[in-house]
């Protein structure tokens, strides 16, 4: 008779392909889509935001966490109705945000980029209010209004990486007309350095319109104050912006279109919001700023962010028109 012990089995950490708390781990198409919806959901708090402030509703609620009298409901006036209607947009955002970094954490294989990206979404949310409440504890001053804006689009631009990462392989046809470019040729290096100035140049562009913004009649509140800076002044060095993002742009543009690089689809992309957005920037300057389209132009804004964004994450990926390793 053996003596030998049979072996002690002992529970396993890996949750293994039925995930935890006994759900099957998500495929990558049903994370894509809940990165998307990420990624919309900041978009559209841009605009809700924008709305806010264009019907100078930003002191509906004029204080924070409540909306005034020590009551968490809106009082019974327009702005009152719009600005908790942003607040309540927000717990929306904070459902899908968690989804998604409930999704991203439960994917197997694991990928801890994605994770970390949904992990920064998510913890974007609740820094935005609080961001948020410190504008209304500030009367709107400018500047908090300012930086609110630009956390808003970091986190798109986390966002659309998310999308990016998780979105599900498609293969190429055979022979696409694309050139074979080796990743450390001097067109590669030049299309990702071109790509990375782009998104800088993005970025200053923004956060000079929200000078302007700040210079200009939209306060969100009639009785808020204003950066004190000249109008004029701080639409044209926002516009200088315009202008050399818009030469850069071009640039990438032509060496995409010249190399047969794989960027250039997102080139072209990105040119076309660019035109439009300038067009619309534009003639709300010589319409006198119409609400509408102020907030189309701030719908463009996250637009160009996220395209910009992609540009970098295309350029950095390959670097060229295709994967010279064989699969």
């Amino acid at each position: 008779m053996s003596t030998t012990s049979p072996p002690v089995s002992r529970p396993s950490t890996d949750p293994g392909p039925g995930g935890w708390f006994g759900f099957r781990a998500p495929t990558l198409g049903f994370l894509y889509a809940w990165a998307i919806a990420d990624l919309a959901a900041n978009v559209l708090l841009v605009v809700t935001g924008g709305a806010v402030r264009l019907t100078g509703s930003g002191l509906g609620c004029p204080t924070w966490p409540q909306c005034g009298d020590g009551k968490y409901t809106p009082p019974l006036s327009y702005h009152g109705v719009i600005e908790f209607g942003n607040r309540m947009l927000t717990w929306v955002l904070v459902a899908i945000a968690i989804a998604t970094w409930f999704a991203v954490m439960r994917y197997r294989p694991v990928d801890r980029v994605a994770r970390r990206l949904a992990t920064g979404v998510a913890l974007g949310v609740p820094l935005q209010a609080v961001i948020g409440g410190i504008t209304v504890l500030t009367k709107l001053n400018p500047w908090v209004v300012a930086f609110h804006f630009l956390v808003t689009m970091l986190i798109i631009s986390l966002a659309t990486w998310l999308v990016h990462r998780t979105r599900p392989a498609r293969s190429a046809p055979p022979d696409d007309g694309d050139a074979l470019i080796p990743r450390d040729s001097v067109i590669a290096r030049l299309g990702v350095a071109l790509a990375w100035t782009v998104y800088v140049l993005t970025w200053v562009t923004i956060y000079l319109g929200t000078v302007v913004t700040g210079s200009g009649p939209h306060s969100g509140d009639e009785n808020s104050h204003r950066n004190d800076l000249d109008p004029a002044w701080a639409t044209q060095l926002h516009s200088d912006a315009v202008w050399t993002l818009v030469g850069t742009g071009f640039a990438l543009i032509l060496l995409t279109v010249i190399a047969r690089l794989a960027l250039r689809r997102a080139a072209l992309w990105f040119g076309g919001l660019l035109i439009l957005q300038g067009v619309i920037g534009y003639v709300q300057y010589a319409t006198g700023l119409p609400i509408l389209l102020v907030i189309l132009h701030m719908l463009g804004s996250a637009l160009l962010m996220i395209g910009a964004t992609v540009l970098v994450l295309e350029a950095s990926r390959a670097g060229r028109t295709r994967d010279l390793t064989p699969a």
